[in-house]
């Protein structure tokens, strides 16, 4: 890891983030609004083509460097969500994608002329159990004709282009559960009446939905890789997704710690400042020492993906770890803040709703342990 160029990366998105203030994220929060103009700048600058290559005109950048690129804007106040799946979701395409479909979007995903910020893969009666979806993309002629449901999808309605993932040989056929899942690209604005968008009334600026498919039809070009195999695609995409939030939390956690640090030093009560209050100085400096080690640990799951090593144990324990610091971050933060952390003026409760976020998704904590458990330590499998 060039640390020199981890710190130039730090810095230049700091000062992005400056002019991207409390107001600007408050008034999104409150109008739930999209960041337009934030995303639109960071894509300018080139920060959310980072990851696609350099031929393809992007940045050609590491996911270590990718991370500290969306830790840097939750760590600055704001709210990465607008800006991560784009670094991410692309990765399944440039893996598993042809070369006519790399030419096709990649460029345009580099410089900003598509959106593909949106990953369909969660169904209401599937959940976590993605190997039970049941949408189905049915082949006929040279396209596939997909009906079904999706559910908290987020960012469609900002993207021109989304990752799918649906079932196309039923799942009672099948001797391997794995297989019969197809990973296909779908053009949102050729969907027409087929796509139907409902978007959800969420606790927090998000931007999800539901998806309803009514017979729409995807070119067969437009299947991603070999049929049957989307599942291991989206698997492989998957370890990217987990380091890429784990630093998005290690953001947030910073953010809480430094925030708690400076009230809880300057905030008087009795006499002398709250911060030399055991009580509230110790759960500050627990999280902040969990925090560093969900740091490592991410650092760690990076660089084994960036040299090709295998990393889907060391990715998924820094979502863990990470997510789990931030939410205790948050909870002294608000803690030591006491009543006036529930007012907007000073982000904490807003922060604390956005940070609740990743202990559940985009894999339950739960989860991890439960593959930690059978897939690390070889115990029984216990779901």
């Amino acid at each position: 890891m060039d640390e020199h160029n981890i710190n130039d990366i730090r810095m230049a998105i700091r000062d992005v983030c400056k002019g991207y203030g409390s107001d600007y994220w408050q008034k999104l929060d409150k109008d739930r609004a999209y960041p337009h103009e934030f995303v639109d700048e960071m894509t300018r600058l080139g920060w959310l083509g980072a990851l696609v290559p350099e031929e393809y005109g992007g940045g050609g950048m590491t996911v270590t460097e990718g991370a500290v690129i969306l830790e840097e804007v939750n760590r600055s106040g704001g709210h990465a969500a607008g800006c991560h799946a784009q670094m991410y979701t692309m990765g399944i395409v440039l893996k598993h994608g042809n070369e006519d479909q790399k030419t096709r979007y990649l460029p345009g995903i580099a410089d900003g002329s598509l959106r593909l910020q949106a990953f369909a893969v969660t169904e209401p009666d599937a959940g976590s159990e993605t190997t039970r979806i049941s949408t189905t993309a049915v082949k006929r002629g040279d396209r596939y004709i997909v009906n079904g449901q999706k559910i908290f999808i987020s960012r469609v309605l900002q993207s021109d282009l989304m990752i799918l993932l649906a079932r196309t040989t039923p799942y009672d056929q099948l001797d391997n559960k794995t297989l019969g899942l197809s990973a296909f690209i779908v053009d949102i604005r050729e969907a027409g009446s087929h796509l139907k968008i409902q978007p959800l009334d969420m606790t927090f600026n998000h931007h999800s939905n539901v998806l309803y498919f009514d017979d729409l039809e995807i070119p067969e070009e437009n299947l991603i890789g070999e049929e049957g195999m989307g599942f291991r695609y989206v698997i492989d995409s998957w370890n990217v997704e987990r380091i890429l939030i784990a630093s998005e939390s290690i953001g947030d956690a910073d953010w809480f710690i430094e925030k708690a640090t400076d009230y809880g030093s300057k905030r008087e009560v009795f006499g002398r400042p709250i911060a030399a209050n055991q009580g509230v100085q110790f759960p500050i400096a627990q999280a902040y020492a969990h925090t560093r080690a969900a740091d490592l640990m991410r650092f760690d799951a990076s660089r084994k993906y960036d040299l090709g090593q295998k990393c889907g144990a060391e990715a998924n324990m820094a979502k863990l770890l990470a997510a789990d610091a931030a939410w205790e971050a948050a909870n002294a933060c608000m803690n030591t803040f006491g009543g006036y952390g529930y007012a907007v003026e000073n982000d904490v409760e807003r922060k604390f709703r956005e940070t609740r976020l990743y202990i559940t998704a985009p894999v339950n904590n739960n989860l991890v342990l439960a593959f930690l458990g059978q897939n690390v330590l070889g115990m029984p499998r216990s779901y």
